[in-house]
């Protein structure tokens, strides 16, 4: 009993000092939690079977409290929030007035490391120092975030702006022009972007739209039920008679035939050139849609539309092609 008592004393005190869960805080701002990772970042149990300490079995400082599970043969920390934000499990901010770490949504760290990049390659400006901007990104990838995988004309699109800030152009004009267009027809976030943007010295404001696939495909939809309703009526008034077939194969078997009617004579007669987008104001930021393309031989818009915003009654500038929408600038 006393050789357990030493052995359990032992262990203890390697683990305190391995782990620095009682040293105390360098600065007011840290915070010394161990992660969920560091509990499991071991490869065998500590104690061997009957040798450890009763399950449940706590230690308690004046800054933590740790516990044993005898399932893991593991100590782990016993009062951490699930809503708080673990500094070594994930990237975190610090609110100026509190003090206190803040959790946030997957959404609003790609914000902060996309505007990271694109001011380090764009203006030259570090937003983040290299261990908060490599903790962002290793939070990124473990939530599986597309954002930390750029590709090669993506990689390329960043070098290049960089090396034109500096100086040394490696892309033409004409090369670029291409590269950006390419990349915001891919829908790629380093070229485009989804929040509006203004601008002081001309006051123009820029967001990219997005296709509306929901709405552009309800366009097909009066007439493939027509051809539907046409061809499960020609399908009672002559193959019933020769054959008996259940409707439903019967729609199946015509469906290839009311799939390629419904896109020829939408596309050709009925809305031609028909490409429906959506997106914020940019100068209000209230959802605004654009139809491009004619309605039963009438005119609509082309490459460029032209829309007022319904709150604020700005003109909206669309390109078809890349998407991007702006306002006019403004009068002196």
């Amino acid at each position: 009993m006393v050789a357990n008592t030493h052995r359990f004393t032992a262990a203890i005190a390697c683990l305190v000092a391995g782990s620095n869960a009682f040293t105390p805080s360098l600065t007011g701002k840290s915070l010394a939690v161990n992660s969920f990772r560091s509990q499991q970042a071991g490869v065998g149990p500590l104690f061997a079977d009957g040798d450890g300490p009763k399950d449940g079995t706590t230690i308690t400082s004046a800054r933590k409290e740790i516990g044993y599970d005898s399932t893991s043969g593991r100590f782990f920390e016993t009062n951490i929030d699930p809503e708080d934000c673990v500094p070594d499990d994930e990237y975190c901010v610090i609110d100026k007035e509190s003090g206190d770490l803040i959790r946030l949504t997957l959404e609003e760290k790609e914000r902060i490391f996309l505007d990271a990049l694109q001011s380090y390659y764009v203006s030259g400006r570090q937003l983040l120092d290299d261990g908060e901007f490599n903790i962002l990104k290793e939070d990124l990838a473990w939530n599986g975030s597309p954002m930390v995988t750029m590709n090669r004309q993506e990689t390329q699109y960043l070098a290049a702006v960089q090396a034109y800030l500096k100086g040394k152009p490696i892309l033409s004009d004409t090369e670029f022009d291409t590269l950006k267009t390419q990349l915001k027809e891919e829908g790629s976030q380093f070229a485009s972007s989804k929040d509006p943007k203004c601008y002081i010295d001309t006051g123009v404001c820029t967001v990219t739209y997005e296709p509306d696939n929901f709405r552009n495909n309800l366009l097909y939809l009066p007439v493939g039920a027509i051809l539907s309703i046409v061809w499960l009526g020609f399908g009672f008034e002559v193959i019933e008679p020769i054959i008996r077939l259940n409707p439903i194969i019967l729609f199946a078997l015509g469906s290839p035939l009311i799939y390629n009617g419904s896109l020829t004579l939408t596309d050709n007669f009925i809305f031609p050139n028909n490409k429906i987008v959506y997106g914020p104001c940019p100068v209000c930021e209230t959802e605004t849609r654009v139809y491009f393309g004619d309605v039963l031989g009438v005119e609509g818009f082309g490459d460029v539309a032209a829309v007022k915003c319904t709150k604020c009654k700005s003109t909206i500038n669309v390109q078809k092609k890349t998407l991007r929408a702006s306002t006019l600038p403004k009068d002196d």
